[in-house]
């Protein structure tokens, strides 16, 4: 996407032209399924002392499934999950976007995350796709999703010089630290439109529920007539 105005970052949430062609008529039945792969730069102890930030079972899931998906990767996430994280970029199916280095937000309040200074947004951005690089992350795409969807003017206007697009979304799955896989899978099929663009986790202490979820909600919604795709054809007119 070109850039916002006044050189800001451009924002992404859904698809909101049709696929109807020159002539109009309704909107292509599409949906792309993302899946944030949190990990906050501290949380190392955590994971060392056993706490799972992965779901390997969900991706396994994804691919049984062929859903294409859009993973936003944590560069700390990259770095405590190297094979993962390389397996998951080398794979077509999937597509790895930036979720920040640190999961720190970019603007305050936000969920009583840690701030990153102005001066350091870009930076933050630019370690994470480091990782990925260091990691042998492939298929990574030059999009940006803020921790917590949080941000302002001040943040569009410091990650500029990144040469990413942010991507937020129109469907809220309810994942995060819901143990109930049912209402999940609800207020996903509730939300969905065609053209929408659907948040969810692939960490498992942080999202129990989300795999199961995912069980119900891919073949109700293909049952309706959607197909998935990821963020990269979502954004592109009559994918």
């Amino acid at each position: 996407m070109a850039p916002g105005p006044a050189g800001r970052t451009p924002v992404f949430e859904r698809r909101t032209t049709g696929g109807g062609g020159a002539g109009g008529g309704a909107a292509e039945k599409v949906v792309a399924l993302t899946f944030d792969a949190d990990m906050t730069a501290d949380q190392g102890p955590r994971a060392a002392s056993g706490e799972r930030f992965d779901n390997p079972e969900l991706v396994a899931l994804l691919r049984r499934l062929k859903v294409p998906s859009t993973v936003f990767m944590t560069g700390r996430w990259a770095e405590e999950y190297p094979a993962q994280a390389k397996a998951i970029g080398a794979d077509p199916l999937f597509e790895v976007a930036n979720h920040s280095y640190s999961h720190h937000a970019f603007s305050s309040p936000c969920y009583g995350l840690p701030v990153v200074e102005k001066n350091a947004m870009t930076r933050d951005v630019e370690r994470a796709f480091t990782a990925f690089r260091k990691a042998g992350v492939r298929n990574v795409v030059p999009y940006f999703r803020f921790p917590g969807g949080c941000y302002d003017d001040t943040a569009l206007r410091a990650l500029a010089p990144a040469n990413v697009t942010a991507v937020q979304w129109d469907v809220v799955s309810g994942d995060a630290f819901a143990t109930d896989a049912d209402a999940v899978a609800e207020q996903v099929l509730d939300g969905v439109r065609p053209g929408s663009l659907v948040v969810m986790h692939c960490t498992r202490s942080a999202a129990p529920a989300t795999e199961a979820a995912v069980r119900r909600i891919v073949p109700e919604l293909r049952e309706r007539g959607y197909r998935f795709v990821k963020v990269s054809e979502l954004m592109e007119d009559g994918a």
